[in-house]
Parts: C-alpha cells; structure tokens; sequence
C-alpha cells in the first residue's frame, strides 16, 4: 500500500522515496521466486517503469476520510481471491532481501493460521496465510500496526516475528530516516539513485552518530525507545548511554491524537524554554543527541503539519510555519553538541544503521 503522502516540496520527496522504496521491495519478493503476483494499491501512480508482474491500483477517491486501511485491504483480497497474503507498507521495507522475503513466504506455507511479521505490537509488513483470517477481523482494522496482535487474539493464529535486525526493524517515517540511508548508502536501486540526487545535507547526523564510538561520548536516546533498541546500543556501542524513554504505543494507543500522551522530555523543555534546555541543559547531560520529538510535541500541546514535522526532523527552521516549533528547532541547531530529531525510527532502526556506519568510518580510519 502506497499513499497518504502528497503537499509541499519535503512531502513530494518522502512520497517518491516511499515510492521507490515499494517498488524496490515489490521486485526483490517477486525474484525470490516465492510470490506469484504483486498488487500495488496507492491513492496515486507512482513515477517510472514498473517491475515485470505488478499491478497497480488507484483509489481515485483522495480523501483521507474515503479510505479505511482494513476495509481496502480485506475489499482486495476478495477482489483477488488471495488464498495468502504478504502486507508491506509503502516505507516498510527498504532494506528488506531475499532472505527476509523467503522468511516471510515459508512462514506461512503450513495448514496451521499463520501470520510472520517484523513487530507483533506495532507491525509495518505481514504475511498471513489463510488471507480469510483477515475478513474476520471485526471492526476492519484503522492501520497495519495492530493487525498481528488481533489475528492472534480474534483469530487464534500462531504469531511469528522475524528475527530483529536492521533490515526488519527499518521503515520510513519522515525525511531524517532518507538522510541516514543516504549517509549509509544503503537501500534499493530506485530509492539509492534518488538519494544520490538529493543529496543531503548529513554533516550534524554523522556527528552525532560518530560519538556511539567514542568510550569518553555520552549519548543521549530519547523517545518511544524499545528496550531492544536499548539492549542493541549496550552491546554495540562504545559510548555511554543515556535513555530516556516515554510513550511507547502512543500511536497504536490513539495518545498522539487525542492529545492525552505525556512527555518528561516536553515538560521540561516547556518549563525552561528550548534555548536553555538545548543550549544549557542538554549539553550537561550527553555529547549527541538522538531525539524521538514526537511524544515531547504532544506534550508541549503542537501539532505541526506534517510538512512542518519533516522541516523540523531536517533542522529547516526557516521553512516551519508553526512559531513555536522553529524556536525549539532553531534551539536544537544551536545546540553546542549535535542534537538529531526525528520520530519514532530515527530510535529504532535508523539508530542501528547509523551506529554500522560510523564503526565502519572507524575501522577506514585505521586502515582496518
């Protein structure tokens, strides 16, 4: 599924790259072997050729109140006769190879109700075989998060996750999550060229994530951050980390949009201002700074657009219509240590990616 994502020029460019990045995953299952046909569903076409054995479907009602995902996903599994069923969103698999997609298929190739999937609680892709299970899932689900977690309960069916690692646990939120695979050089071949003509600017974020080598660095990781995320940092990085995490599920729970989440990170910056929270305080506590901002925003009572959202996670202060929210951005940038903002996958997968990378600027530097 592709869609959801259109405006002003940092949303045009998260929507190519979600675009890229589906048609990259669509052709690395379909060469597999393992898949028989693949279905696109998107509110728009997307750019360019299209892989051998994919079919697209546009859903020529763009308003967002039109489109319900359980109700389109269970309307193309009737439409198509889908006996099984691989589910990945637009930006949920640009790291995803042959071995995962194999992983997938053979999970749910028994009798047995089956579902694989990269994270039971907060899914981005699944495999689901019989796809039926999915039509018994009343209400249809809003979004693909839950849909794991309710086969299981509603519909007894074995849930497996794939083993965690970079590929399974990357997805693409907002712009800040490009500029990591661009640093890294990481991603398909469509998704690769349009990063190599960005080109964005990295030089904050490769600071920042050059500190997770350093044994005298303190790192601060704050936001909706998974205990396995923590465990990951403990064991491959050579910085001292701090973590501070809050709201997890915020999304899945509705506690973004209604307002009702709760953020230490946000009281605090509310209660002494960006400027002297990311110019005295911060700078006490760590020597980088990866922050999930998106729980401390509920907090502070914003809520930015989302084109807002991708200037903050960018550092672009002068582009941010909300008062407020250029001030704290603003703030971060003048920060005497690098602070990066994002959501929540600049706290889960990104920072993986980011902390490969600078151990293999480390090991060029000593001619390893």
């Amino acid at each position: 599924m592709l869609g959801g994502v259109s405006g002003g020029p940092l949303e045009t460019l998260h929507r190519r790259a979600l675009e890229a990045s589906a048609l990259d995953s669509v052709e690395a299952a379909l060469e597999s072997g393992r898949f028989r046909e693949a279905l696109l569903l998107a509110d728009w076409a997307p750019e360019g050729p299209l892989p051998a054995g994919v079919t697209v479907e546009i859903d020529r009602d763009h308003s967002q109140e039109a489109f319900h995902f359980g109700r389109r996903l269970q309307g193309a599994i009737a439409d198509h006769g889908l006996e099984r069923l691989l589910y990945v969103g637009g930006g949920g698999a640009p790291l995803l190879g042959a071995g995962e997609f194999e992983a997938l298929a053979r999970g749910i190739s028994g009798e047995a109700p089956a579902c694989v999937t990269n994270n039971f609680f907060s899914a981005d892709l699944f495999a689901v075989s019989p796809a039926s299970l999915l039509a018994r899932l009343d209400p249809p689900p809003d979004s693909d998060n839950v849909v794991p977690r309710r086969l299981r309960e509603e519909c007894g069916a074995e849930v497996e996750e794939l083993p965690r690692s970079l590929a399974t646990q990357l997805n693409l939120d907002s712009p800040v999550d490009l500029v990591a695979l661009a640093l890294g050089g990481r991603g398909g071949p469509r998704l690769a060229r349009l990063l190599e003509e960005w080109a964005p600017d990295s030089g904050r974020m490769a600071r920042a994530a050059m500190a997770l080598t350093d044994r005298e660095a303190e790192v601060l990781v704050a936001g909706r951050v998974s205990s396995r995320t923590w465990q990951e940092l403990e064991r491959e990085t050579a910085c001292r980390v701090r973590v501070l995490a809050e709201e997890r599920g915020m999304g899945v729970a509705g506690r973004d949009a209604d307002g009702s989440a709760r953020s230490l990170l946000g009281q605090t910056i509310s209660a002494v201002g960006p400027a002297r929270f990311f110019g005295e305080l911060l700078p006490q506590l760590c020597d980088a700074a990866f922050i999930d901002i998106r729980p401390a925003l509920v907090q502070m009572g914003l809520r930015p657009s989302r084109a807002d959202r991708f200037a903050a996670d960018l550092g672009l202060a002068a582009e941010i219509a909300d008062e407020r929210l250029r001030a704290l951005v603003e703030a971060a940038a003048a920060s005497p240590v690098p602070v990066v903002l994002g959501g929540h996958s600049l706290v889960a997968g990104v920072l993986v990616l980011l902390n490969d990378w600078a151990w293999a600027q480390r090991d060029r530097a000593a001619g390893r």
